[in-house]
């Protein structure tokens, strides 16, 4: 790399720390390009994105960011995982390296908040964005139902009752 597209790193990374929700820092202990490949997937597929960055230049690109205290996670051989959604990148993670020894979740941050890797994993167990929402719309439509069944049930059973009175006169 020569020195301008060092700066064009910088520059991209910094863009990435002003707008997204947490950065999760992992440790690659020797993934194939296969494995590299599915995860960098599961990253895209959950929102989120995932980057080997060298260290050097990862750490110019914190300052003046939100995610400064995540500097000390930067030795050896790191890659920074990313996304607006506060849990997306910490869910697709965890879920890949429970299923693959050779990644390992070093620690991250949520805005100003440095999280270790229990605290990753914490954030990992918690609803995503998408099904906060859901549940929420869940609840508020739950006592319209139950509104909208209780008036309608007076009319129901009336509507009964005059149908069976004029069967009876029917018959």
């Amino acid at each position: 790399m020569d020195r301008s597209q060092k700066a064009d790193t910088v520059a991209q990374l910094n863009a990435v720390f002003n707008e997204v929700g947490v950065v999760v820092v992992t440790r690659n202990l020797g993934l194939t390009v296969d494995q590299s490949t599915a995860l960098r997937g599961k990253m895209r597929d959950a929102g989120a994105s995932y980057k080997v960055a060298k260290n050097r230049l990862a750490k110019l690109a914190l300052k003046d960011t939100d995610y400064t205290g995540i500097d000390e996670f930067l030795t050896g051989p790191t890659a920074l995982a990313w996304s607006e959604d506060p849990v997306a990148a910490a869910k697709a993670a965890v879920e890949f390296a429970k299923s693959n020894e050779k990644l390992e979740i070093v620690g991250g941050s949520m805005g100003t908040q440095v999280l270790d890797e229990a605290g990753i994993k914490a954030l990992a167990s918690m609803p995503s964005l998408d099904e906060l929402r859901g549940t929420l719309v869940g609840l508020v439509n739950a006592p319209a139902t139950k509104i909208a069944q209780v008036v309608n049930a007076p009319a129901n059973k009336l509507a009964r009752v005059f149908g069976a009175y004029a069967a009876q006169d029917a018959a």
